[in-house]
């Protein structure tokens, strides 16, 4: 028996790569999975490999997520996890310099399109279900440079916090994992974007604040996502939960 057996679930932010570990790990464990994205190509290839369905969706247009979240009723009839995992970072630069067009890009991706996915998921899924929201470490701390990343990832907290109240008589629970840096082309490119320096440099300078001293495989985060969607997490909600090798400590 598998963990997930009999669970359908939605992962937004399908096709990158925290997002197809997570998938991976729950195709194993027994559920049925939509990846939902912007890059049609990938979430084919993603979709083809590990017989999953999959939709181009825009979280951050109402109209699109909502025909993301018909499409799982109407090829599966049910939905009971949503991991809300679609995001962008935008660039570094200080506030008082920041790119007014890239804050709204960044905060419409991160919070409008994870308020959308809420909004027109919760009305159908399953009691007793759950909701895993992709935060970050800086949605616990944050840096300079970061402002747009940083002020998103923690606002997806205080939505979670609130969802969480929300549905928990319908027993459905709500989280936000925070993961550090994650071995992935996202993360190689935030850190050369904060440091100026080349991949492997950058990355050598943002282990050096983490206490296990390296970065995440796309697979750890998956497997807490995993342990969040299933019964074993069956009295936790309303929880931030750091992923990130002591980082936020």
């Amino acid at each position: 028996m598998g963990r997930l057996d009999g669970k359908v679930a939605l992962i937004t932010g399908g096709e990158g790569s925290l997002g197809m570990a997570t998938a991976r790990l729950f195709t194993a464990e027994g559920a049925q999975v939509m990846l939902a994205g912007i890059d049609e190509e990938r979430l084919r290839a993603g979709g083809a490999e590990l017989g999953c369905a999959w939709t181009v969706a825009d979280v951050s247009d109402s109209g699109q997520v909502q025909a993301a979240v018909r499409a799982v009723i109407e090829r599966f009839a049910r939905l009971d996890v949503v991991v809300s995992n679609a995001g962008v970072f935008g660039v570094v630069a200080p506030v008082v310099d920041y790119p007014d067009d890239v804050f709204d890009r960044v905060l419409a991706v991160h919070v409008r399109g994870t308020f959308l996915v809420c909004k027109h998921a919760l009305p159908v899924m399953s009691d007793g279900g759950s909701v895993i929201i992709t935060s970050s470490v800086v949605g616990l701390t944050s840096d300079a440079g970061v402002g747009a990343y940083a002020t998103a990832k923690h606002a997806l907290v205080g939505l979670m916090r609130t969802v969480a109240k929300e549905v928990a008589p319908r027993g459905i629970r709500v989280n936000t994992i925070h993961p550090g840096p994650v071995d992935n082309d996202f993360q190689r490119a935030v850190e050369t974007a904060a440091t100026g320096a080349p991949a492997e440099e950058a990355a050598a300078l943002f282990n050096a604040h983490i206490p296990l001293a390296r970065h995440a495989i796309p697979e750890e985060v998956g497997r807490v996502i995993l342990f969040l969607a299933g019964d074993d997490s069956s009295f936790v909600t309303g929880s931030p939960i750091p992923v990130d090798g002591g980082m936020s400590i």
